[in-house]
């Protein structure tokens, strides 16, 4: 593991982490993280991908794990700025291995963001991991029971209050900009989610992803559901895409959730999966297929 900082603007850099493979590599792998969580916790996953032959790169977004500089409420971010961090280590992960494909895998908001970069074309694939719209009417029920006290109580409340959002304190989500939280916020009470809190912009950006999308809905996912997932998919309407239901009892499981994928009981079932799904990646078609005729 080799552990870097990257400038993304003045004054702004990423920590990330690189974990090249023993031999020569089959693709590049740029792992983006779900909200509020710090890219140590997809190390065991990278170093696995690694043996596989990927080279990995995982990152935190600026205000967040070891890319945070100073006190939180002097962070001065939100989601539009995580989206080019994103990029920018997307960049330099081309950078370093121009002649292979570059795949991203997305944890949750990991695989939101990548609508939102200036130049996908960098990019040959997507593989999108327990994610969805993040639009409260189609978050699963226990979620959705709480998002009246969360999102009009809670949220403007504590942000006020401390300058952030004090997710660690509160227990929910994490520590978080008050940029992002604000923002955030603005996204989940809008049907359209990014699209429609963003207006024609965000939706043309969305609009000109041409690589593949396969997403991964976990059916016990106690945050998003098979709905929302669609939901999200189709924002990006002229890629190739498919969506793919993974049940605890396709592979002996108790459990995945919205966090277990990642875990390293999963070690020798869904981590293989990731490998075949990132190589299958290629083969989806690229141009003539829509969203409705994929899912």
């Amino acid at each position: 593991m080799n552990k870097q900082t990257l400038q993304v603007d003045e004054g702004v850099s990423v920590a990330l982490c690189v974990f090249e493979p023993e031999g020569a590599p089959r693709a590049s792998v740029v792992i983006g993280g779900a909200m509020g969580v710090r890219q140590d916790y997809y190390v065991a996953f990278a170093q696995w991908l690694a043996g596989q032959g990927f080279r990995v790169t995982t990152f935190d977004y600026r205000g967040q794990g070891d890319s945070l500089q100073g006190p939180m409420r002097a962070v001065r971010a939100d989601l539009l700025d995580w989206a080019r961090d994103y990029e920018a280590v997307i960049s330099a992960a081309r950078a370093a291995l121009p002649g292979a494909p570059l795949y991203l895998l997305g944890h949750s908001l990991g695989a939101q963001l990548p609508g939102l970069l200036k130049n996908p074309a960098q990019v040959d694939g997507l593989l999108s991991v327990a994610a969805g719209s993040g639009y409260w009417r189609e978050n699963a029920p226990r979620l959705k029971r709480m998002v009246p006290y969360f999102w009009w109580v809670l949220v403007p409340l504590a942000t006020r209050l401390w300058g952030y959002f004090p997710g660690r304190t509160l227990r929910k989500v994490g520590d978080l900009p008050a940029g992002v939280i604000l923002q955030w916020r603005r996204w989940c009470l809008n049907p359209t989610y990014s699209v429609g809190a963003e207006g024609p912009a965000a939706a043309q950006s969305y609009a000109e992803v041409r690589f593949p999308v396969l997403a991964l809905w976990m059916s016990d996912d106690e945050l998003m559901t098979l709905r929302g997932t669609h939901s999200l998919v189709k924002l990006y309407r002229n890629a190739p895409a498919r969506v793919e239901r993974i049940a605890p009892e396709d592979i002996n499981a108790l459990r995945i959730g919205h966090f277990g994928f990642f875990r390293e009981q999963f070690r020798q079932t869904l981590w293989p999966r990731a490998v075949a799904d990132l190589v299958g990646l290629a083969g989806l078609p690229v141009t003539g297929t829509t969203v409705e005729e994929a899912i």
